[in-house]
């Protein structure tokens, strides 16, 4: 299985990193993950659905040639990763994840992180993974990476906490269903029906996270993600283009798809 997906960041460059890199930080705006933790000699333990796994982490940098840094850990298993930065400013975080649990989401997989500078400022974050799924379909891993990556846009270019942007999210989710309810006690099926489909088919707001903001596949023109922002306004992406032609992610060593996991 592949997942792509992308979003256009309004913060600096540093400000992203920080946000995804930090087991702390990315606890608390990733939905695929309850907890992430570092052990002692250098492990990292995640926990997925209550589904834990272990990994080992270890970190090395070079400012001569190519600046890396090396990562692993677990998504209910084990990861390992790396990070490198090029002379244009972008960064890219790679791993490999996997989980001998039967339960867990993913048996096995590999992807990447990436940080790209935009045109028009702002930071283009996008993940691309392969993995072998073990109980989750394809449709609801890529939803959970696409709502995360929009929750850490809003939090990071509005400074609504992500604790606060899921109780937001959790709210209007109930006033929907709560009208879809009450629809259904007054109204005959067909009009209830209508009501369902509005419910669903209404746009969230714009502080809402929404996983229809990010995009399922590379842009042909990398200003196409922030002109297309700029054209909706409040910071809103349309949803993800479908064309067929679409580029695929990239798959150079530097940026091994990233998982869906730690890293997106």
């Amino acid at each position: 299985m592949r997942v792509y997906v992308e979003t256009l960041i309004k913060a600096d460059l540093e400000e992203v990193w920080q946000a995804t890199q930090d087991l702390a930080q990315h606890q608390r705006w990733d939905l695929r993950f309850g907890r992430i933790q570092a052990k002692p000699g250098g492990r990292l333990r995640y926990t997925t659905l209550g589904i834990s796994g272990t990994g080992l982490a270890t970190r090395s940098r070079r400012l001569t040639r190519s600046p890396t840094e090396s990562r692993t850990g677990s998504l209910s298993g084990s990861r390992t990763g790396s990070r490198s930065e090029s002379p244009s400013g972008s960064r890219t975080s790679a791993l490999r994840f996997g989980s001998a649990h039967p339960l867990s989401p993913i048996r096995s997989g590999s992807g990447y992180w990436r940080y790209l500078p935009a045109p028009g400022g702002g930071v283009r974050f996008l993940t691309g993974y392969r993995y072998r799924p073990n109980v989750l379909p394809a449709r609801l891993m890529w939803w959970a990476t696409a709502w995360s990556f929009d929750r850490l846009r809003l939090w990071l270019e509005t400074g609504r906490t992500p604790e606060r942007l899921l109780r937001q999210a959790l709210a209007e989710a109930a006033l929907r269903t709560a009208a879809v309810a009450l629809a259904a006690c007054a109204l005959p099926p067909l009009a209830v029906l209508a009501v369902a489909a509005l419910a669903l088919a209404v746009p969230p707001l714009p502080t809402t996270p929404a996983a229809r903001r990010c995009l399922r596949r590379p842009p042909r023109n990398p200003t196409d993600h922030h002109d297309s922002r700029a054209q909706h306004g409040n910071g809103a992406t349309p949803p993800c283009p479908r064309s067929s032609n679409a580029r695929s992610a990239p798959t150079s060593p530097a940026s091994t798809p990233s998982s869906s996991a730690a890293s997106g």
